[in-house]
């Protein structure tokens, strides 16, 4: 399993969402109070952010843990944006890939993270597998099943899905697939965010100024973090959240 987090609002620098609340990203990499897979996040960690005039984001990501790393302290103190996407990874297969097998992925303007896993990984989602382009593939930056997860979902958006319809349709596709998977998706351009409840925990925040944070579980204890229920869709655009209930294809 992971934790991640994303952020829609007014300018801020990454540790007021990553580093500085008392259980932010960076503590839940160690000390997760939520997390139901898993107890330590130290498999790698990312994080990705846009820059004003620039729709493609910025990425740093690591194999180790993100506690281990001297340098992310300081940028994220400095480090200033609008969007961000972040995560701390509990691999599924330990060491797979290392760097390459982190989230956030990426593609143009979009930023992707999987809090979960896929049940009866590899040979589960052959048949998806067999179904994408060629180079789909081939351009799948580790081989886990979070990256092909992503090279689904990416499938769909070059395909003129919008956020929300490619995560919804991947989810509903891989369940069927893989029945008892783990499919907590969070998807971003740094306008939007679009992320899914299925199987773990995920929350959001009406943050102050009129951001919006959605994350695997809160990191404080203020009273307006809202739960997601299992098996829903959440939409947001900076303050405006829309939540809409997942259906299970049958296999």
């Amino acid at each position: 399993m992971c934790r991640h987090v994303a952020y829609l609002g007014p300018e801020i620098a990454l540790g007021e969402i990553l580093v500085e609340p008392p259980h932010a990203l960076y503590r839940q990499s160690w000390a997760p109070r939520q997390q139901r897979h898993g107890t330590v996040n130290a498999d790698g960690f990312g994080v990705g952010w846009y820059a004003d005039g620039d729709p493609v984001p910025a990425r740093y990501r690591r194999p180790g843990p993100i506690w281990g790393d001297q340098s992310f302290a300081d940028l994220a103190r400095v480090i200033r944006t609008r969007a961000l996407l972040a995560a701390v990874r509990d691999a599924t297969l330990t060491g797979a890939d290392g760097e390459a097998a982190a989230a956030p992925f990426s593609s143009g303007p979009w930023l992707f993270s999987h809090n979960g896993a896929v049940a009866g990984w590899p040979h589960s989602l052959a048949g998806l597998s067999a179904a994408l382009p060629p180079a789909a593939l081939l351009s799948m930056e580790a081989r886990s099943d979070s990256a092909l997860v992503w090279a689904l979902v990416l499938h769909r958006l070059t395909a003129g899905d919008t956020a929300g319809e490619a995560l919804s349709d991947t989810v509903t596709e891989i369940a069927a697939a893989a029945p008892g998977s783990r499919l907590n998706l969070l998807l971003t351009d740094g306008v939007t965010v679009a992320a899914t409840a299925w199987g773990d925990t995920l929350w959001y925040l009406a943050a102050p100024g009129g951001g919006t944070v959605v994350a695997s579980e809160p990191y404080d204890d203020d009273a307006r973090w809202r739960r997601v229920p299992d098996r829903t869709l959440l939409t947001a655009e900076r303050a405006d959240v829309l939540l809409t209930p997942l259906k299970e294809h049958a296999a």
